[in-house]
């Protein structure tokens, strides 16, 4: 069993929490020393979530559980703690005699923010901080143009990424060949919800399952928010339940517009990595001069599924209910927003941020600016969405409409918050007007 003056490595789980194909803890178990696996519930994120309930929180304490029991099969197990890093990693030091840790990167600015942190308090007390590409595929500056730039606009990039894609990029690391190497342990103190300050949430979370007829019919049935023809897998990819290099060799071989939809994740990784300041403001900085209505009844009445629109009110109540939303409806709902109530595209952004179970920073953040018209790749502000015909070309037979607004069509149901001709032109002259300072 782990002495406590056993030198040992520390494998730092974060947005990967799985121990197969799994970068950083493969270089762990290779590095020679028994590797202690930790977990910290953050609380510089936790105190930022409202809902105690809530089911991201409840899903990651299930999945933390899920990997204690596999280390527990391997004679360890997993630190667990509750606070903010640099106390926690204090604490730590003190009681275990730690010579290396090791963890995946992360691209968002609080995680990039918190490593340079720990990597400068771990160095001085002579502990090497080591961190690995895990989450993407292609990172940071591995796709520029020929000059060295970031791409800033999906389609070249995306020709730059599949130009260099070699099986060495998505070929899975064997982590489960050397798990002799974790630090025999009996298990370790698993803290409750209600210690790490959340409550029980009874809920089905999307399986940890690869369909083959969903990823083989993909292109044909992605924009039909009313039958099962997505994966459902974006929030095993977020807390990385799932292994990307796994999802893309699958995909690889079965539907290339699958293969697409990874590409623009990587794609909003390393906008967010080189252009940060998008998470304050506009990727287009001009566009930050739009002078938003942000009429804070409508936004209420968008956030409730109660505009009168059909399409958006079922978007927006199947996210309620479900913490799901379908990508194209997203896009619609998107659109109507931040143009036909011309309210701030960063409202709605925060308003997904705080429902979408698959919530992820970078992913978010360009589906929203794209749909305002102010980010990379961006559409031109003239062109808007109409939800009624989206709705008619999407959902021909009402099925997802008719699942989530049961009401629509009855006098039970509103009359339309806006008229959609005067606000398609009132966003056509907010926008012209600020564009042309």
């Amino acid at each position: 069993m782990l002495m406590n003056n056993t030198p040992i490595s520390v494998f730092w789980f974060r947005r990967d929490l799985r121990i197969e194909d799994n970068a950083g803890l493969y270089h762990a178990l290779k590095s020679g020393l028994p590797v202690l696996p930790l977990f910290i519930f953050d609380t510089e994120i936790l105190d930022l979530l409202e809902d105690k309930a809530d089911k991201r929180v409840q899903f990651i304490y299930n999945e933390v559980s899920r990997l204690r029991d596999e280390l527990k099969e391997h004679g360890s197990s997993i630190i667990i703690k509750i606070g903010k890093p640099a106390t926690v990693w204090k604490e730590l030091m003190q009681e275990y005699d730690i010579k290396a840790v090791y963890t995946n990167h992360d691209y968002e600015p609080y995680g990039k923010a918190r490593d340079e942190q720990m990597g400068e308090m771990l160095l001085s007390k002579g502990i090497t901080f080591q961190t690995y590409k895990d989450c993407v595929i292609f990172e940071k500056d591995e796709v520029t143009k020929d000059d060295g730039l970031p791409y800033t606009v999906f389609t070249p990039y995306s020709r730059k990424w599949k130009a260099k894609l070699e099986k060495f990029y998505y070929k899975p690391y064997p982590t489960t060949k050397y798990a002799k190497h974790f630090a025999k342990s009996k298990p370790l103190h698993l803290p409750t919800l209600k210690e790490i300050g959340f409550e029980h949430s009874d809920f089905a979370y999307p399986a940890r399952v690869v369909k083959n007829n969903i990823i083989s019919n993909y292109d044909k049935t992605r924009d039909i928010p009313g039958i099962d023809g997505t994966s459902h897998l974006g929030l095993h990819l977020r807390f990385g339940t799932l292994s990307i290099r796994k999802l893309l060799a699958y995909a690889l071989e079965r539907n290339q517009t699958y293969v697409g939809e990874l590409i623009w994740r990587d794609f909003y990784h390393q906008i967010l990595w080189h252009f940060p300041h998008v998470t304050k403001g506009a990727f287009r900085k001009e566009y930050d001069a739009i002078q938003w209505r942000n009429n804070e009844k409508e936004f209420e009445q968008w956030c409730q599924g109660k505009t009168g629109i059909p399409i958006v009110d079922a978007g927006m109540r199947e996210l309620n209910e479900t913490g799901y939303m379908h990508n194209r409806v997203r896009m619609i709902t998107a659109s109507f927003l931040t143009k036909h109530l011309l309210i701030d595209w960063r409202w709605g952004e925060a308003y997904f941020a705080e429902k979408l179970l698959d919530f992820d920073l970078s992913a978010n953040n360009g589906g929203w600016q794209w749909s305002a018209g102010c980010g990379t790749d961006a559409a031109p502000y003239f062109r808007i969405f109409n939800p009624l015909t989206q709705a008619d070309k999407f959902d021909k037979d009402r099925k997802y409409i008719n699942r989530w607004v049961p009401e629509a069509g009855t006098s039970a149901y509103p009359k339309p918050i806006v008229d959609l001709n005067e606000g398609r032109d009132r966003c056509l002259a907010a926008y012209k007007k600020a564009l042309a300072k």
